[in-house]
């Protein structure tokens, strides 16, 4: 069984519009909803193994923060693949970890983040910014992620609800 955190990045400022998308950081909202999401994964002992995240700044900020919060000592890794608002490049980059992975949080965009919840475990649940869905998967390898496995939906939290 392998566990999937799947993190949508937090909350962003539209404060400067001359920023190209990519480079938009969190406004305060979310540069406090980052650590409040990396906190509860520390409050239910979920320690991830390793952390993915697009590199756009909002969500390398959100990854970053979460991850210090909940204790993850590793380096995030941004993918450039992963500035994408679908959820096939998020199954790509998954189906490819090492085995002895065996809790991963990944950090995107929406709709991309819903749709993977959805494609893992047959639920559509609005995700809003800085939303965490924890999803057990009945699978020993990654790669058997390809097969689309019937995943189970564990917990969804959304900042406004905790």
């Amino acid at each position: 069984m392998k566990t999937l955190l799947v993190l949508r990045h937090a909350k962003s400022s539209w404060k400067d519009n001359s920023l190209p998308d990519r480079e938009r950081p969190l406004n305060k909202r979310g540069r406090e909803e980052a650590p409040k999401m990396g906190a509860l994964l520390r409050k239910h002992d979920l320690l991830p193994d390793l952390v993915l995240s697009s590199p756009a700044q909002r969500a390398r900020s959100t990854a970053e923060l979460a991850s210090e919060a909940c204790g993850y000592e590793g380096e995030v890794e941004f993918r450039d693949e992963l500035y994408s608002f679908e959820a096939e490049p998020y199954l790509k980059a998954l189906s490819s970890l090492a085995d002895s992975c065996q809790c991963v949080m990944i950090v995107g965009h929406n709709p991309a983040m819903e749709e993977l919840v959805e494609a893992l475990t047959e639920e559509y649940l609005p995700m809003p910014t800085a939303a965490l869905a924890q999803i057990e998967l009945p699978v020993q390898q990654w790669s058997k992620l390809a097969t689309k496995p019937s995943g189970r939906l564990v917990n969804l939290w959304r900042p406004k609800e905790i």
